[in-house]
């Protein structure tokens, strides 16, 4: 659907032109712009992004048409979406069969996978398959489903492929046992260690053959799998590759031990299911370094709801209308409508707004957000959602429909696979034609094979990563998808959220300003022991900042803009301006004007005032951190930086003359913080940097999503790289360890192409045996284990 077309049905539908959420009564329009809104920073993001010319519209359509086109296919489908969480699935081919699996049973309208994220998004007839049964659907062939909100997850699956490495690696030693004791002498003209009589000799090849099988079918499996996955989906990849050179060592070797040869290579076999398995190992070790899965996403919604009378209910029985209490510190079911009392409302978690927001009867109140300081009741909306389930939703929805990154070494494979099946069978068919005996012409065929066989390719990539992960984690910084190696070098836009991300996301205490003759800890000192009795988060700032006081406070009295006590006889008034002005205390004119400088700069001034006037203002407000001028700036080198957030005013433009800043996109709702970040491919491949669950969907919309570790557990599960230690000027470092990481990945595939070049017309002209192929095999992964061991990323 082309934008002017999708604008036009959104307007139709009475649905924001950026974001489709439902606009207000009177949306917000421009005559500047095209579309209607359902909040001003809809309407700027889409006046400077929605605007493109032909050439950049193109851009975009091409960014995204795949995304586009999946997403069409799950919403024209009709019918009940639900979200899986699938073990096993490791490359493109997977995520092709599990779809075709999924959608070949009746009922099951369409689905889409994502390797990347180990998520799959199934549409289905509600009254045709139950929703219950999709895992066991999708489950089969070592692929495992389950229901997103299972807590069972990749340790299961580390915990087999350490059975399976295991295992191998113990059978795989006694098979190397036989072979150096007996074989390997024969080889270069020595006596065994043991004469090889007919029946010794069988024993010890049954022995070999034993163990050599367990390797290949227990330990190869997944490989095995992925081979067979891969012909069933028309994909050749590297399992297939791999799969075709370790059985064609182990049926060769198997033929010739039943004729009575003594050269067998059940040692090639071994090597190369033990070495591809250990590098699928680091693989799978990666994945789950960010110490989550989707499947634990869901640990922030609210499950059930207090009924007014006290009754407490799940949330899935509440309807429309009704009304629910909501006491401080619990997260509001539903979205819905004040109908009683007056709060502070912290709605960080989904709007991302650093201040709370005060709530009086008729305001609504968004589900998901915290009640801080008194009880509300809330009567809930039509539809009776939530915000941060829409929010959720919407992240499963984009991780599901992100395909994976397929590896440069899948791309290759699809063309070097059927290449070397080609000249492996000319080979063989060559020489058998020049006259020699059918023994000969298959172990030139198997030479082909086993001298091609990606050892080297499989290790190119796994090890760099395992690199790149370690010099990552010596810098705080965690990888969580193996897939920014690929896009991380290319960015060209760095997407930056301000609150959390560029501040420090809590209110703290800037500048206590007393009028003529006050004394500044006295007014903070008293401040404090009344804020002590509120919990407030701005109050919280305070009471944390005054010094203990073992004061007392009577008569104290909260109210939504303020709260008052008396401390040591005076009646001292602490909150906005105009509730401390309402209670008779007048404010000095050189105290008005820090006030006014405060709003200007987007903090709040919380006055303070006791007998008959204002003492003084303390400003507090979510200070900038201390290194983010320094981060920006050399984020900014070579590329563009924009800032989104959710603040509007003086709290976003103080943030727009920043040198190394482009753009500040300021009241972006959280619904539209996602489609920002799609637009913004027009120009370039997007990173996103971001702390709150309200950024997540725009971390998994981005090429690259990188959060910081103090953020919420739903962004660090978005991300595709989580900052531990929570530094800003860790960004640019991540960036320049995945650049890294990839010219490393692409010279152990360079080295590997190499060696291939020149052993294969070797081993087709019958310069080479098995046995050395299989030494050259490893000399190749070797260098590769070298290079890919050498440092990555900044020095320190």
């Amino acid at each position: 659907m082309s934008h002017d077309l999708q604008s036009h049905a959104s307007e139709e539908a009475g649905q924001c032109t950026l974001c489709e959420l439902p606009t207000p009564e009177e949306p917000i329009t421009d005559d500047d712009v095209e579309g209607r809104f359902c909040c001003r920073g809809c309407l700027e993001v889409h006046r400077a992004l929605g605007d493109v010319d032909d050439d950049e519209a193109a851009a975009v359509d091409r960014a995204l048409e795949d995304d586009a086109d999946r997403d069409r296919d799950l919403e024209s489908a009709g019918g009940d979406t639900a979200f899986l969480s699938v073990e096993g699935m490791h490359c493109a081919t997977c995520e092709a069969f599990i779809e075709g699996r999924a959608t070949a049973t009746e009922g099951v309208y369409a689905a889409e996978a994502s390797y990347a994220s180990d998520a799959v998004r199934v549409a289905y007839d509600p009254d045709a398959v139950d929703e219950r049964d999709l895992p066991e659907i999708v489950s089969g062939f070592g692929y495992t489903a389950r229901e997103r909100d299972d807590a069972d997850g990749g340790e299961g699956r580390d915990a087999a492929l350490v059975k399976f490495l295991v295992g191998g690696g113990l059978f795989g030693m006694m098979a190397m046992m036989w072979y150096v004791l007996f074989l390997y002498p024969t080889y270069f003209g020595y006596e065994p260690v043991v004469e090889l009589g007919s029946y010794d000799r069988l024993y010890i090849f049954a022995n070999i053959w034993l163990m050599t099988s367990f390797v290949l079918f227990y330990t190869g499996y997944p490989i095995l799998r992925g081979a067979y996955v891969s012909l069933r989906a028309g994909m050749p990849n590297m399992d297939l590759l791999v799969s075709v050179a370790a059985t064609a060592a182990y049926a060769y070797s198997t033929l010739a031990m039943a004729v009575g040869r003594t050269d067998l290579y059940f040692d090639v076999t071994v090597a190369i299911i033990l070495v591809v398995t250990g590098g699928t190992y680091y693989e799978s070790v990666v994945k789950r370094r960010a110490g989550g899965l989707l499947s634990d996403l869901t640990e922030q919604q609210v499950d059930e709801a207090r009924r007014e009378n006290g009754e407490t209910v799940p949330v899935a029985d509440v309807e429309p209308g009704e009304n629910l209490l909501v006491r401080p510190g619990e997260r509001v079911p539903l979205d819905g409508m004040v109908s009683e009392g007056e709060a502070a409302v912290d709605e960080s978690l989904v709007t991302g707004e650093s201040l709370p927001v005060g709530k009086e009867p008729g305001d609504p109140v968004r589900g998901g957000t915290v009640v801080t300081d008194a009880p509300l009741v809330v009567e809930v909306g039509e539809g009776a959602e939530s915000t941060l389930d829409r929010l959720v939703d919407l992240l499963w929805t984009i991780q599901s429909s992100r395909p994976g990154v397929q590896r440069l070494a899948d791309k290759l494979a699809t063309i070097f696979v059927p290449l070397v099946i080609v000249v492996a069978t000319i080979a063989t068919a060559a020489t058998l034609a020049l006259g020699s005996s059918p023994t000969t012409a298959l172990l030139v065929g198997l030479t082909v094979l086993i001298v091609s066989c990606p050892c080297a390719l499989g290790l190119a990539t796994p090890l760099a990563i395992a690199s790149g992960v370690q010099s990552a984690a010596k810098r705080g910084i965690v990888i969580a998808a193996e897939t920014i190696f690929e896009d991380a070098p290319d960015v060209d836009v760095v997407a930056v959220d301000k609150t959390g991300t560029l501040t420090t996301g809590s209110m703290t205490v800037e500048t206590v300003d007393t009028g003529d003759g006050e004394d500044g800890d006295d007014v903070l000192e008293r401040a404090g022991a009344v804020e002590r009795l509120s919990e407030h988060p701005v109050a919280g700032a305070i009471a944390e900042h005054a010094p203990e006081t073992s004061a007392d406070v009577d008569g104290f009295e909260r109210d939504r803009r303020g709260v008052a006590g008396r401390v040591e006889g005076d009646r001292v008034v602490v909150g906005h301006p105009e509730f401390v002005a309402g209670h008779g205390l007048s404010i000095p004119d050189e105290l008005r004007t820090q006030i006014e400088s405060a709003n200007a700069d987007g903090d709040v001034p919380v006055a303070v005032g006791w007998g008959d006037r204002t003492r003084g203002v303390i400003v507090v407000g979510d200070a900038p951190r201390e290194e983010w001028k320094d981060a920006v700036e050399t984020v900014a080198a070579g590329r563009e930086v924009v800032v989104i957030t959710g603040d509007e005013g003086a709290a976003a433009d103080r943030f727009r003359d920043v040198e190394g800043v482009d753009d500040v996109f300021a009241g972006v709702p959280p619904e539209a913080k996602a489609e920002t970040v799609r637009r913004l491919r027009s120009r370039g491949t997007v990173a996103m940097v971001g702390d709150g669950s309200n950024d997540a969907p725009a971390l998994a919309a981005a090429d690259v999503g990188i959060a910081l570790g103090s953020g919420t557990k739903l962004a660090t599960d978005a991300a595709d790289a989580v900052i531990v230690s929570d530094d800003l000027g860790s960004v640019a470092e991540t960036l320049e360890i995945a650049g890294d990481t990839h010219s490393r990945i692409r010279q152990n595939l360079g080295w590997a192409f190499v060696y291939n070049a020149v052993a294969i017309p070797l081993a087709v002209t019958g310069l080479l045996n098995p046995l050395f192929a299989a030494v050259a095999m490893a000399t190749s992964s070797i260098l590769v284990v070298l290079n890919s061991s050498r440092s990555l990323g900044p020095k320190r």
